[in-house]
């Protein structure tokens, strides 16, 4: 069967962080794997001192370099199909909510929905994805952007599959499978545990997992993808975000020593399609594409 992959995410590293090693993984098994990424995010802070002049408040060119890290990460994924909505600098990071930058007309959060989502039909009916992935409705934490990238792949996967729908753009396609990202509170848990473990103490180590934004309840997670052999793939991908993630302290820094189980799993909620397939001793399936009829 040809496998077809889509992912639709909001900023370079938002793939990496919560779909590294299922891209990595759906690659090497010869899926087409094609990432969407909304904006390059421009307002994103800088971890690289000598990189600091690149921030919005300074040069503002951070989106330019996010683009060849982005690059990077792919490569080090094995991810050859890789685009920008709208092409690059099409929409601009939209910052927090609140927030002076949250406020422009450029940004991705204010763009009009059937615009946006019209650039990601064109691809949906060109590349025939049978599996997506983007964000739950929260967009994970509650950026804008991700809630916008949450709305726009989710009205594209429809019109899409509607045959009045702007017939210049190609025939219509229905994606079998649309799937969330996940975060579950018990992994959450352990994380911070090994945190604590390894003498961590920052802010972070502090929280109750219960109530992080981004951690889903367990009994959502209706998917797992486990693929420690992929883990190095995903932290090679994360070291080229190095303006975004740091791999020497917090929560990634178990990648260098006790998160390997942490890093070479990844967990998803299934919103559109029926689970199938072997699934894993908590009941949940273990391939996103289990089921899928080829055309």
């Amino acid at each position: 069967m040809s496998k077809r992959l889509l992912l639709v995410h909001a900023h370079p590293d938002d793939e990496t962080i919560g779909s590294g090693v299922t891209m990595a993984k759906y690659v090497a098994e010869g899926a087409q794997v094609t990432l969407v990424t909304c904006t390059l995010g421009d307002e994103g802070e800088i971890l690289v001192p000598e990189l600091e002049h690149l921030a919005a408040d300074k040069d503002d060119k951070l989106a330019s370099h996010r683009f060849i890290e982005l690059k990077n990460a792919m490569d080090a994924l094995g991810v050859t199909d890789w685009r920008i909505l709208g092409g690059p600098h099409a929409y601009r990071d939209s910052g927090m909510m609140g927030t002076p930058p949250n406020d422009r007309a450029d940004v991705f959060w204010r763009a009009d929905l059937l615009e946006a989502a019209r650039h990601l039909v064109a691809i949906i009916r060109a590349e025939r994805p049978q599996v997506l992935i983007t964000y739950d409705d929260f967009g994970g934490y509650g950026h804008p952007d991700h809630i916008q990238a949450h709305r726009v792949a989710m009205y594209a996967s429809v019109l899409a599959a509607a045959p009045s729908f702007a017939p210049d753009l190609g025939l219509p396609w229905d994606i079998q499978k649309i799937y969330w990202t996940a975060f579950p509170i018990s992994v959450m848990r352990q994380g911070i545990e090994m945190l604590k473990a390894s003498g961590d103490t920052s802010s972070f180590t502090a929280q109750d997992p219960d109530e992080l934004p981004f951690a889903c309840d367990d009994a959502l997670v209706t998917t797992v993808i486990d693929a420690p052999e992929f883990a190095q793939h995903k932290v090679n991908a994360m070291r080229a975000h190095a303006t975004q993630i740091s791999t020497q302290d917090g929560f990634f820094a178990l990648s260098n020593n006790l998160g390997v189980e942490v890093m070479g799993t990844e967990y998803y909620r299934l919103v559109r399609g029926v689970a199938a397939g072997e699934r894993d001793e908590f009941g949940r399936e273990i391939d996103l594409f289990a089921g899928v009829v080829d055309a």
